[in-house]
């Protein structure tokens, strides 16, 4: 494949790094000329990816028309709410019919929408993928076995799409479910928001299972709710994909979650941070959208409430723990 990968972040760059290493051509777009500047003259990304070297095949550029040129297949690796943004800037250079791969796990800010629906409002007319699962950006630039499911309406294409990002440490299972797969990677963010908040209060593994047990509950409730397939929620997008985030050091969210169950301000946390935390930004969206669905999704709220009211974290780990007796299994 010719392939443009929008998004020099760390995911970003270590999806084109595995582009390369299963033959493809691949061009990095980063909006920044200085940061091309940096990935182009020392074939690393010291902010993003520190540590890590680019293969010499792999160009970099801040141009869209120049990632764009030739391409037969776009990767989108931006965060979810730049995603309009960078689609409207590569729509003049975009080849028709070309497929687009989107690789965000977030909801766009006021409109709630899923990165498929942006870009299908953006750049309509082409087949549109999210590719999701547990695949954190530095153990798959450093070539360490990862399995992601490849989620798409066009089954032909998502057959020929899957053969050519398979390689022997980087397995990719096909699903049909689209949105069930978009809405996985959003709310195992902002769970992973919790978990770390239950790490920064100090507590332990069984504070940590119990949220994650009961957030997949939470998942699989708005998921369905919504219309996605309640099997999307036991794979590698969602159960997969919520465990690591919510488990590991390498979890930008988990470690904002710690954060604040410090009694650090979502504002200072920001400000403070280079990389995005998706959940951070989803969690007021999400919320509203489960309040708007009527889906109980307590996690998901005592996260907002922490997040953007500077509510007491400790009292909302108290609430969780005193709310009324129910079955498991309703």
């Amino acid at each position: 494949m010719r392939t443009a990968i929008l998004g020099g972040g760390s995911w970003g760059t270590a999806f084109a790094i595995h582009l390369v290493r299963c033959g493809h051509a691949a061009t990095l777009w980063t909006r920044s000329p200085e940061a091309a500047r940096t990935l182009a003259d020392q074939r690393m990304n010291p902010v993003y990816l520190p540590g890590i070297e680019l293969p010499d095949e792999l160009a970099v550029t801040h141009r869209c028309s120049h990632a764009l040129a030739n391409a037969d297949t776009v990767f989108f690796a931006v965060p979810s709410f730049a995603v309009r943004e960078t689609a409207r800037a590569c729509a003049p250079s975009l080849a028709a019919e070309v497929p687009l791969v989107h690789l965000a796990k977030g909801l766009e800010p006021c409109s709630g929408l899923r990165v498929s629906q942006i870009l299908e409002q953006e750049l309509p007319g082409h087949p549109l993928f999210a590719l999701s699962g547990p695949s954190h950006a530095e153990e798959v630039a450093a070539g360490q076995p990862t399995a992601v499911v490849l989620a798409g309406r066009s089954t032909s294409l998502g057959k020929e799409l899957q053969e050519q990002l398979m390689a022997p440490v980087f397995r990719v299972y096909l699903a049909r479910d689209l949105l069930g797969v978009e809405y996985c990677g959003v709310v195992k963010n902002v769970l992973a928001v919790g978990a770390g908040i239950s790490d920064g209060l100090g507590y332990g593994d069984n504070t940590r299972a119990a949220l994650v047990t009961r957030g997949l509950a939470e998942l699989v409730r708005f998921g369905t709710a919504l219309g996605a397939q309640q099997e999307t929620f036991y794979g590698l997008a969602g159960l997969g994909d919520l465990v690591v985030t919510a488990t590991s050091d390498l979890s930008r969210n988990r470690q904002v979650g710690i954060r604040l169950g410090r009694g650090e301000r979502r504002s200072a946390i920001i400000a403070d941070m280079r990389m995005v935390a998706e959940g951070l930004h989803a969690a007021a969206t999400l919320w509203e959208r489960a309040q708007h669905h009527h889906v109980d999704m307590p996690i998901t709220e005592a996260v907002y409430r922490i997040a953007y009211l500077d509510e007491s974290p400790l009292q909302h780990m108290r609430n969780l723990m005193e709310r009324p007796p129910k079955w498991e299994q309703p």
